[in-house]
């Protein structure tokens, strides 16, 4: 099992913050919206250096989809931000028919996803927003691991024309990813190499699948772990690939396990080669308030459970 370590944490939201600063640097037609969470998406960097780019919108979420589909007729690279429930279930229809159906060249950044939200509770935890995004025709969706691939990830989508939703989160977590890497949208990253199960991982979850992976090696269980942080479009070829050698599957994301990453591999494997899988998400419930990591370990979105469902599917590949 290779070895990642890292001397500090950072929340994925300052990620984006700091993707957001650079892709303005890069390109002038970058523009930002929030509504009414500028601290909280971290987009004061952005806001102090290009104050004539930025637009306050208030606490009118649906408002804000569809002024920036209009600003991309201008040729405008709009990134919206507020926290992922309201990027997405309140905001849905605007999307859906602004956004995604006229192939509208907006980022979707949403903040605060998952359970890792933790004491706003059920009703601020969305756990269906990767479904409810991934089936919009167009629609990239990404969901990268720690503040530098956040940050990178920020940086890609803004060189990438079409909508983007951009799936990130409040609590502080390990960077194990290199500051100066280039993300790659739709193409996935091998963490470990193995032979025994492939465990497919995304978000805040892929730090806890390396450290399933560490204790799987202490059983002598050689696992596979790749990182999806683009959920679509899925690199199929990276996932039939492990898939072939390990003959076993564990998916693993902060997620309701109907319509998330999960669902997009089981798709494709019973499309291409079906394969037992074991699904690591919350199994069709709501959350509830408390704090980050003892909501993760309640509705087994931590390493002990990836280590239990990789256990688990490995003895029904026979």
């Amino acid at each position: 099992m290779k070895k990642y370590t890292f001397t500090e944490k950072k929340d994925t939201r300052s990620g984006f913050g700091a993707g957001l600063l650079e892709a303005g640097r890069n390109n002038p037609e970058v523009v930002a919206l929030c509504a009414d969470l500028v601290g909280s998406l971290k987009m004061e960097a952005f806001i102090k250096e290009f104050p004539e780019r930025f637009f306050q919108i208030g606490i009118a979420e649906a408002n804000m989809m569809g002024i920036a589909a209009g600003m991309t007729i201008g040729g405008k690279i709009p990134f919206t931000g507020t926290f992922a429930n309201f990027s997405t279930g309140r905001v849905y229809d605007q999307i859906r028919q602004s956004i995604a159906y006229s192939d509208k060249n907006v980022k979707i950044c949403a903040s605060h996803a998952g359970l890792t939200l933790g004491e706003d509770g059920a009703t601020h935890q969305i756990l269906e927003d990767i479904g409810l995004m991934k089936m919009l025709p167009g629609m990239t969706v990404i969901n990268p691991c720690d503040y530098n691939q956040t940050k990178a990830a920020t940086i890609a989508i803004a060189e990438h024309h079409g909508p983007v939703y951009l799936r990130f989160g409040r609590p502080v977590v390990p960077i194990f990813t290199d500051a100066d890497q280039k993300f790659e949208i739709g193409k996935a990253w091998m963490v470990n190499e193995g032979a025994d199960v492939s465990i497919f991982a995304t978000g805040h979850l892929v730090w806890e699948a390396i450290q399933a992976g560490e204790k799987l090696a202490e059983l002598g269980i050689d696992a596979e772990i790749i990182n999806i942080h683009t959920i679509k479009p899925l690199d199929a070829e990276a996932v039939l690939k492990s898939v072939a050698k390990t003959r076993c599957v564990v998916t693993a994301e902060e997620h309701n396990r109907l319509g998330g990453l999960g669902d997009s591999i089981a798709q494709l494997l019973a499309q291409n080669n079906p394969t037992p899988q074991e699904y690591v998400a919350v199994n069709d419930s709501f959350g509830e308030s408390g704090k980050p990591a003892e909501l993760m370990t309640k509705y087994g979105l931590d390493a002990d459970h990836i280590v239990k469902a990789a256990q688990k599917v490995i003895a029904r590949k026979g």
